[in-house]
Order: C-alpha cells, then structure tokens, then sequence
C-alpha cells in the first residue's frame, strides 16, 4: 500500500470511528443548566420520545389499578402495550441521536413491561408484580433523573 492510500485509509478510519461514536454511543447531546444531559431532537422527534414516556405513564396508571382489582388480565394487557413491540418503528435517525446509555435503559425498560406482561399472566401474584413494577419505576426515575428532551 503506497503512502497516499495509507493515508486515505487512516482518514475513512478516523470518519467512521468519529461517526460510530456519535452516532452509537453519543447520540445529539449536550450538558444542560440544571445538570442532566439534554438530548437535542428535533420537533417531531421530541414528540415522539415524548408520547412513548406518556404511553409508559398511562400502562404504569392501569397495571395499578388492574393490581388494586386483583385482575391480572388488564395487568399483562397494558404491561405488553409497553413491552418491545412499541419499539417498532422508531426512526434509525432518531436513534441516532440517542445515546447509548438512554438506549440501553429504554431497551430495559420495554422489557420490563414484558417480563411483567408474561408473569402476570404466567404467574398471577400479585405481590410478584408489585415488585416488578416498583423495579420498572426506578428506570423511569433514572432517566428523568439524567436526561432532558430538549429541541
């Protein structure tokens, strides 16, 4: 390989290292006023992410009130709504702009909603649940604890 290929070989490299990086583990973020990492989305991307953690929020509100009625079917039922399956469809270049970490706590998350869907199911303890719904929470915690969805 002559010097010039060399050269131009180390250059793709550096690009596609710089690009895994930002693309694979730093996502679109920067350091915010209040100490959390913002994410920095556009609009309609901002509107998504947002509408998933509404959607969390809303299977959260009725798994509790399927455990307050002992009914372990409205539990599994809005625990799947949650679970991997709504992954399906996110944009490549939303994920992006994600980083690792949040992709990784995410990912976590939706399978939490389905092991907790297949033990309710499976299982029917309510107590079981409870615990892994309380497990599900800190995720939700933590994320809003780190990070901001900015625009």
């Amino acid at each position: 390989m002559n010097k010039k290929c060399l050269s131009i070989t180390v250059i793709l490299l550096a690009i596609i290292a710089a690009g895994f990086y930002k693309f694979i583990l730093q996502g679109s973020t920067a350091k915010s006023s209040d100490g959390r990492i913002e994410i920095l989305l556009n609009d309609n991307e901002r509107n998504l992410v947002l509408t998933e953690m509404r959607a969390f929020l809303s299977s959260v509100q009725q798994i509790n009130q399927g455990l307050s009625e002992n009914n372990m079917e409205l539990v599994a039922e809005h625990a799947r709504k949650s679970g991997k399956a709504a992954q399906a469809g996110m944009p490549g270049t939303l994920v992006g702009k994600l980083p690792l970490q949040f992709k990784k706590l995410g990912g976590d998350t939706h399978a939490k909603f389905d092991q907790l869907a297949m033990d309710a199911d499976d299982l029917g303890d309510r107590d079981h649940v409870l615990q892994q719904l309380s497990s599900l929470m800190k995720n939700c915690v933590s994320c809003h604890a780190t990070y901001r969805i900015d625009i």
